[in-house]
């Protein structure tokens, strides 16, 4: 069997990725492991075509075409020329992409087309109160339409984008993403650094950043020693005004400013560390389809807070894995890790109980048969 994943995220480095490009990662090289064929092909971070080999994974970052306004005409040319190539040489089962991927792919007789959908144009506009961009819109309506199977990876994001759009008789399974048990270990509690609040994630309004840091001073009072530790890239406003410096200039209160540390973009082999450190890892997003990065943090066992929106409570277990908070709510925010705050023990019954959870239902070993035995039977549909 041949997959091909389109993506412009698979992981390269010396270049910020996100969690879908970590997620692919993790499962390309664990499907080489069982002898499927892997290719990714998208975009190259730099101006450049490249071929490279990552852990038996074939990767295909083609050249960047900003020709406007036919850039999308020109990248999804060179996407149709790739796949067929490689067609030609190593014949392609199944191609995957997510929502948008397949709006413009010629289809070639023989191979399965998929969505796995993380969240897409339609169902973020929703989440976000905005409305659909009719170009992005259009996109994802075609591209849905052209996908043999549709699936997800969570509850949420499939009944969410069934508001929006009809795929009902093409409809899959959910699949979790997997954790990545290799970088994020068990967690050594003696490592804590009491009241230290650790947050990953781009920095930005629907990561939730803001409001953690308008709770932060009532939590400063009750408890003097803690500290607010933030990983992540900046996000910038559409008139181009940097998201970190708009915190720093009217959101965080004098009263706390040395005790908030924006750390900046940190590689996700090193996150471990950070989250080892802090007595609670603290990522209350307004909206994610499936957070891989909220499962990296319960697999080391780890007192975390978490958001009840969207595939939250899919996630956390409210009081038993974890704290959810709306996260919408300053007042939320603040009351839930005042409460994680006050009961160390508890927090780390939690956090046991959290990693039990993961090792469960989102290991790669468990995870990679799902995704095996999904691609097997859409081959022989």
């Amino acid at each position: 069997m041949h997959i091909c994943f389109l993506s412009s995220e698979y992981p390269k480095a010396g270049f910020p990725h996100g969690g879908v490009g970590t997620f692919l990662q993790i499962l390309a090289r664990n499907l080489v492991k069982h002898d499927i064929r892997v290719s990714i092909v998208g975009l190259n971070y730099t101006e450049e075509y490249e071929e490279s080999l990552d852990e038996g994974v074939h990767i295909f970052r083609l050249k960047p075409r900003k020709v406007k306004p036919i850039t999308w005409y020109l990248t999804f040319q060179a996407i149709n020329s790739k796949i067929k190539e490689i067609h030609q040489k190593n014949p392609i089962s199944i191609v995957e992409s997510t929502e948008l991927g397949l709006a413009f792919i010629r289809k070639i007789p023989g191979i399965k087309y998929l969505i796995r959908m993380n969240g897409g144009h339609h169902f973020f506009a929703e989440s976000e109160n905005r409305p659909i961009d009719p170009w992005k819109g259009y996109q994802e309506k075609r591209s849905f339409k052209k996908a043999d199977l549709v699936f997800g990876v969570s509850e949420y994001v499939i009944s969410h984008t069934a508001k929006y759009l009809d795929f009902k008789d093409k409809k899959g399974p959910v699949i979790y993403n997997p954790a990545n048990l290799e970088h994020f270990y068990k967690a050594d509690p003696s490592k804590i650094v009491p009241g230290r609040i650790f947050f990953a994630g781009t920095v930005c309004e629907k990561k939730g950043v803001r409001q953690l840091i308008l709770a932060f001073p009532k939590i400063k009072e009750k408890f003097p020693e803690s500290e607010l530790y933030i990983a992540g890239r900046d996000w910038f406003f559409p008139d181009g005004r940097s998201y970190i410096q708009y915190l720093k200039d009217s959101q965080i209160h004098d009263s706390v400013k040395d005790s908030i540390k924006f750390l900046g973009p940190v590689a996700n082999h090193k996150l471990p560390k950070y989250m080892e450190e802090a007595e609670i890892c603290a990522y209350p997003s307004h909206m994610e389809a499936m957070p891989l990065a909220w499962i990296e943090v319960l697999s080391m066992g780890k007192a975390f807070l978490g958001s009840n929106l969207g595939p939250g409570p899919e996630v956390v277990n409210d009081q038993v894995t974890g704290r959810v908070c709306d996260p919408r709510d300053v007042s939320s925010v603040e009351r839930v890790l005042s409460e994680m705050l006050s009961d160390k023990d508890q927090n780390l019954k939690m956090a046991e109980a959290a990693r039990k959870d993961v090792l469960e239902r989102f290991s790669i070993d468990k995870l990679v048969h799902k995704n095996i035995d999904l691609f097997r039977q859409v081959v022989a549909g």
